[in-house]
């Protein structure tokens, strides 16, 4: 007789526990004198030592052998999932439709696609001209470019506005640290410009030969200048435009949609700064569009006969302002679409007919389309109860259709487009999931969990019908919840191997974020952040309370400052989990925003605090996961991490490992698995990152009892 669907999702679940871990001892890290003192308090970091590689670089032995010790352990623990781990990666490789082609983008006159094919890990990049039926253009062959390296990643391609050049960035350390290159489009001749440790986007004056780009700090990555590159001259030479002497901005510079314009950007987490230039007048200086204000943030987009503005100045959810092309000061600024309490406007797509508007209501995304000449204002609907949906590239100014993503938790990608006129839509490509998918089999609700202050936190939930809300079956809670990101609900294909095992994903969409608008962010950071990590566990209570799971059976996952999120509940409330994967995650708070030196941490201080005050030293220190260790007995741990992590450097969930296994009770364990050729953003091929995904989820199938 055959099982239900329900009884064998039972099944999976009634071996609980039944994992077997083998009788190894973890590497025990070496511990050395060494004290932070400030404020008046005194801090023992006995691993401190191991910030040694980031210091000295392949100088630093110790470091390296103390990973590939811990590599080694998590390989000698998870061996018995090998045979499973395998199968996770061929199933989610299979579902990859491995010869494939995006849609064609058109661009002066050409239209822009990349493709792949079978059993490549890369792409080519191309063109047509004038036509799909004209023949094509193998702009770069990524595929090509990338043999026999680890890592590998070609961005920011540009082509000159003459259609003869492009520039491109390549960064084969994963450090996004880019090097530009040169083609040309005519005799296929690729040169490197020598201009290197940039973030790889140059952008084209319209003389066809003026390139600017942005230059970073060879230690803190921070972007820190702007340069103006003439083709054929020594990039030593480059002239510096603009230099920004606050540590706290991220820098960039971008061209216009309507190409008449170059801004230079300058912007932290609560105020912002853009200088412009007419693209014909490269060698002139640029213009201050509105000098910065405190705690106000704006954008600009251009139109034929004035500037848009997008800001948040008495706007906590943002308003868009006009003013004309001559005089753009605050003074001169009036008011289009004011500003909305229940409504945060994220971003305009400008046409010359029309004006769509990205927007975020009751935490779901929205596309507002504002007709220029009528004033009527529709939106795109969609029936689903969570979904996503955003603009793609739209980079002709003078087309009427309008091309976007929808998404959902069951809903693989889907890309349309819109005649802004007619309203005609047209499915453009919807992702396609080999091997069959059928969406009818899997459920997605949208619920809301109580935070202990009476807020109402979104929920987006996914699970394969048959799943039966008994307290028993497996969740995986997933959430981030810091710099105003908003995690969406989106359908992702290597998510159905946990599904088709039993079981449920949940993205707690948590303040920090900014899904329910500018001041759930500003309800999340700073010295709100707890706020971000009792939310979380409050969804955890949630989903035990509502019975889709019980604490035996309830897992979490973050990445980078997501992996902050991580650490902090686990001290807060470790009896709450049975396991936690932590991706990079950012645990070492206090030590590492102290210490100017370490990437980007003086870009953070307008989301953390700057520790060199005592009120925010007090605070981080209060919630930082690696200060507030204590004998407890903690959920079982998976650490991931990148020894060229960029963003949050290896040593700091290095630490936090250590530290862990040093103070905690009980048996479970803690593996810290460290890629020695990636980055924060793990392998660069399409297809080596369903690897680590197959051991995060062998890792949560072993703790389920779940062996394939």
């Amino acid at each position: 007789m055959k099982k239900t669907l329900a009884a064998s999702l039972l099944t999976f679940t009634c071996l609980m526990n039944a994992q077997n871990w083998p009788d190894t001892k973890p590497p025990v890290a070496e511990k050395q004198n060494h004290v932070r003192d400030i404020h008046g308090d005194k801090v023992a970091d006995p691993y401190y030592w191991m910030i040694d590689y980031f210091k000295k670089g392949k100088d630093s032995t110790k470091v390296v052998d103390y990973l590939t010790a811990e590599n080694a352990y998590v390989e000698t623990m998870m061996a018995d999932t090998k045979p499973l781990q395998t199968e996770l990666f061929n199933e989610m490789k299979a579902r990859i439709k491995e010869k494939d082609e995006s849609v064609p983008v058109y661009k002066n006159g050409y239209y822009y696609y990349s493709r792949t094919e079978r059993g490549k890990q890369y792409f080519k990049y191309c063109r047509k001209k004038g036509s799909l039926s004209a023949p094509e253009e193998v702009l770069l062959d990524v595929d090509q470019m990338a043999e026999g390296k680890p890592y590998f990643a070609a961005a920011h391609f540009n082509v000159s506005p003459d259609n003869t050049m492009m520039t491109f960035g390549v960064d084969d350390v994963s450090r996004r640290q880019y090097r530009i290159y040169l083609k040309d489009l005519r005799t296929g001749k690729i040169t490197d410009l020598g201009i290197k440790n940039t973030e790889g986007d140059a952008i084209w004056a319209a003389d066809n030969k003026t390139l600017f780009y942005t230059a970073k700090n060879d230690v803190t990555l921070l972007s820190e200048k702007i340069k103006r590159h003439t083709l054929g001259t020594d990039p030593a030479k480059d002239v510096v435009v603009y230099e920004e002497k606050d540590k706290s901005n991220y820098l960039g510079v971008a061209k216009s949609k309507n190409q008449k314009y170059i801004f230079i950007y300058s912007a932290a987490t609560t105020s912002s700064e853009i200088r412009y230039l007419p693209t014909d007048q490269p060698n002139a200086a640029f213009s201050v569009f509105q000098p910065r204000m405190k705690d106000v943030l704006y954008d600009v987009y251009p139109l034929e006969e004035k500037f848009l503005i997008l800001t948040n100045k008495d706007a906590l959810n943002f308003k868009v302002m006009e003013t004309p092309l001559d005089k753009t000061g605050l003074q001169n600024w009036k008011e289009v679409l004011p500003h909305r309490p229940d409504v945060l406007v994220e971003g305009i797509d400008e046409f010359r007919n029309f004006l769509v508007f990205n927007e975020r209501q009751n935490g779901l995304s929205q596309l507002a389309i504002l007709d220029r000449k009528t004033q009527k204002k529709d939106f795109l609907k969609f029936d689903e109860p969570t979904y996503t949906v955003r603009p793609m590239e739209n980079p002709d100014y003078n087309t009427d259709n309008f091309r976007f993503v929808y998404t959902s938790m069951i809903t693989p990608s889907s890309q349309y487009e819109q005649n802004l006129r007619t309203g005609a839509r047209t499915l453009l490509k919807q992702q396609e999931v080999l091997g069959g998918y059928d969406k009818s089999q899997y459920v997605t609700e949208r619920l809301f969990a109580t935070a202990k202050d009476g807020t109402q936190i979104p929920l987006s939930v996914v699970y394969k019908k048959g799943f039966v809300k008994n307290g028993k079956n497996p969740v995986l809670l997933y959430g981030y919840g810091s710099y105003g990101n908003s995690m969406e609900a989106t359908f992702s294909s290597p998510r159905l191997s946990l599904l088709n095992r039993g079981f449920a994903f949940v993205t707690a969409h948590i303040r920090g974020g900014q899904e329910m608008g500018r001041q759930w962010y500003e309800d999340g950071k700073m010295m709100k952040k707890i706020n971000t990590f009792t939310d979380f566990i409050d969804a955890g209570e949630y989903l035990v309370k509502e019975k889709f799971t019980s604490p035996q059976h309830l897992y979490a996952q973050g990445g980078s400052a997501g992996g902050l999120l991580m650490g902090a509940v686990m001290n807060m409330k470790p009896e709450l989990f049975n396991g936690i994967i932590a991706q990079v995650p950012f645990v070492d708070v206090v030590n590492t925003m102290l210490d100017e030196s370490i990437p980007l941490t003086t870009n953070e201080y307008d989301e953390w605090g700057n520790p060199n005050t005592e009120a925010a030293y007090r605070y981080m220190k209060s919630y930082s996961p690696y200060e507030n260790i204590t004998k407890k007995n903690y959920p079982n741990l998976l650490i991931t991490t990148g020894l060229h992590d960029s963003q949050v450097q290896y040593f700091e969930p290095a630490k936090w490992a250590a530290k862990l296994r040093d103070i905690k009770i009980g048996n479970n364990v803690i593996l810290l698995k460290t890629d020695m050729a990636f980055g924060h953003g793990g392998a660069s091929g399409r297809f080596d990152y369903l690897k680590d995904v197959a051991l995060v989820y062998a890792f949560l199938l072993k703790l389920e009892g779940i062996k394939k």
